[in-house]
């Protein structure tokens, strides 16, 4: 049984502007079996998107089993007590809809967008795959084999992947975001059934889940389909505690050189640990958002951009990029592509000059207020698609926010301030605290 609604609130409102004021009802409750369901409502169309989230991701396998959680991802679309294998996805397809999955190293999620009136039918089997998956050896045999295909495709046929690999492991010393989330190749070689199923077994589990329905919907009749379809599904009693190893202290920076032959263009990556968005604590990483578009947004009005591209020519390209969506310390980054006969050291060089100059003089007022505009802008425009909601509320909950953080979150972006953003910028930007990636396609060139 549902326990009452525990919070219902207008998102944005704070923010509207001139002519698209709208307001969003988001519901929450929660099923006695710990399952959270947060309802968003929105009735400009008679669609739904339907979201199974579990706390769950690659950060949370046992070690030697990098990517199980992606792997058991690939399984819950096999055969279960009352499906065949394939059936969810052929009947979404059926009714018109779309369907997939996804995993990061926080979270795993599913979902189906169909038509409103089909939500019943998606609870049925999503509930179904959460609690009566039915796998064979031949299952985990074939779908072991996509899994590294996948792999073959997306990181050992690109250079700049497996660039990227070497640098998380070298940032990451004793956090599992140091492992990359489909896994490594040695040891996705040897997943076997138990290991797949003993995942299963202890995070699929209700009180390990939450569900995001947006759309098309009243919140009592969705939380009256979460009551019958998953509400009778056992909660998982030896569910874990969340508990990560965390980095210790970093004392000294770290570098790499990575040469491949299939580099066409070399290039550098500075890489800083930088403080995710936590429960009531938003404010720096709501800094760090307009960091990265001063030092690396627009080519023409960025702090790299400015002086690497246009003034110098040193770079053919720069950016910076912070994304402080995760349970535990994330990475700010900058990237800098020097121009045809600039070195990879000179191109370093570049960077830290313009860095020195930005910590010593600040962020220029115009700039903040042009960024602050933009944000405000996105998060009206996010507004408009449904499916993009639904993942922002399910993401956010499944890294230690909660409803009302999402719903802060405009807000706090709005209120930041100037001396804010040099204060994160001070402390996030240290050489002793960064990870220096050059890659190049010879030796010759990582100079």
């Amino acid at each position: 049984m549902i326990r009452p609604v525990l919070a219902r609130a207008l998102l944005l409102a704070a923010l509207a502007l001139p002519g698209v004021a709208r307001a969003t009802e988001v519901t929450t409750g929660q099923l006695d079996n710990g399952m959270q369901v947060v309802v968003i409502e929105d009735h400009r169309a008679p669609v739904v998107v339907h979201m199974v989230w579990y706390r769950s991701g690659s950060a949370d396998e046992p070690a030697g089993e990098s990517g199980v959680a992606h792997f058991l991802e690939h399984l819950l679309f096999k055969a279960t007590d009352t499906m065949a294998a394939g059936e969810l996805s052929a009947t979404v397809a059926a009714n018109g809809g779309s369907d997939n999955a996804f995993t990061n190293h926080d979270y795993t999620a599913y979902y189906q967008r169909v038509a409103a009136d089909r939500l019943e039918l998606m609870m049925r089997m999503e509930s179904d795959r959460m609690n009566n998956l039915r796998l064979t050896q031949s299952d985990i045999d074939t779908e072991r084999q996509v899994i590294l295909e996948e792999r073959n495709q997306r990181t050992e046929n690109s250079a700049g992947a497996l660039a990227r690999e070497q640098m998380m492991a070298a940032q990451y010393l004793n956090h599992r975001y140091g492992v990359p989330v489909i896994g490594w190749r040695h040891e996705m070689e040897s997943l076997t059934l138990g290991d797949a199923l003993d995942f299963y077994d202890l995070y699929y589990s209700p009180n390990n889940a939450i569900l995001v329905v947006a759309g098309d919907v009243e919140p009592q009749a969705v939380m009256d389909l979460a009551r019958r379809y998953y509400g009778v599904i056992p909660a998982e009693d030896n569910l874990p505690p969340r508990e990560r190893g965390q980095e210790p202290p970093q004392l000294a920076e770290r570098r790499l050189i990575f040469v491949d032959a299939r580099v066409s263009n070399p290039y550098l990556v500075r890489s800083y640990l930088a403080p995710e968005r936590d429960h009531g604590a938003q404010q720096e990483a709501a800094a760090l958002v307009y960091l990265a578009e001063l030092l690396g947004g627009s080519p023409f009005t960025s702090a790299l951009g400015v002086a690497l591209q246009i003034d110098s020519q040193t770079a053919v390209r720069t950016s910076a990029a912070n994304d402080g969506a995760s349970l535990d310390d994330t990475t700010f980054e900058l990237v800098v592509v020097p121009s045809e006969g600039v070195s990879l050291d000179e191109g370093e060089a570049a960077l830290d000059a313009v860095l020195a100059d930005f910590l010593a003089t600040g962020p220029d007022a115009a700039q903040m207020e042009r960024i602050r505009t933009q944000l405000r802008a996105g998060e009206i425009y996010a507004l408009d698609n449904v499916q993009n909601l639904a993942e922002r509320y399910g993401a956010a909950l499944t890294q230690g926010l909660e409803v009302e953080d999402v719903q802060a979150w405009p807000d706090i972006l709005q209120s930041v301030t100037a001396d804010q953003v040099r204060a994160a910028a001070a402390r996030v930007l240290d050489r002793r605290q960064s990870v220096t990636l050059w890659v190049a396609a010879s030796q010759e060139e990582a100079r």
